[in-house]
């Protein structure tokens, strides 16, 4: 399991940051388990009432993500799911978000949470939705640790010129 190794984060100072969700629609069971998690993260934090955006798919998560980063979010947590199929298409959509939210994050110095799943099977991403009977809550996962880095940059004084 990917989950082996991962650090116990302990956030403090974080109530007044104002973070979005961004989700993709496919694949509705997941999605709902990975929007729970991260709702239920951010209230572990103080964070209540996170603005929430749905977007058709995973794809599109990189540019309502980047307007939510240039609307002056101090954090946005990225929700998809992307299926391995019998084309291509799986390749070519994990590497492009991937890519996209990458980009977005070191442009912007916006911390975006990484919660979007790339699974072989279906089976796969139920088990780390965060369903019960799930072994992960990767939508829990993504949420925390945009939050960790926002309140961990939230201390750094701003670049020199």
């Amino acid at each position: 399991m990917s989950g082996k190794g991962a650090p116990e984060l302990t956030i403090t100072g974080a109530k007044d940051l104002r973070v979005a969700i961004v989700a993709a629609q496919w694949h509705t069971t997941v999605m709902d388990g990975l929007v729970d998690g991260a709702r239920r993260a951010l209230a572990d934090c103080g964070i209540e009432d996170p603005l929430l955006v749905r977007v058709p798919g995973s794809f599109e998560l990189p540019v309502a993500a980047r307007r939510l980063a240039a609307l002056g979010y101090d954090a946005v947590v990225a929700l998809g799911v992307v299926i391995r199929g019998g084309t291509p298409h799986f390749d070519y959509v994990c590497q492009g978000v991937t890519e996209g939210l990458t980009r977005l994050a070191v442009d912007s110095g916006v911390p975006v949470g990484f919660g979007v799943l790339t699974c072989d099977t279906e089976q796969q991403a139920l088990d780390r939705a965060g369903l019960p009977g799930s072994v992960e809550d990767k939508g829990h996962e993504a949420a925390t640790a945009a939050v960790a880095t926002a309140a961990a940059l939230r201390g750094l004084s701003e670049p020199r010129n």
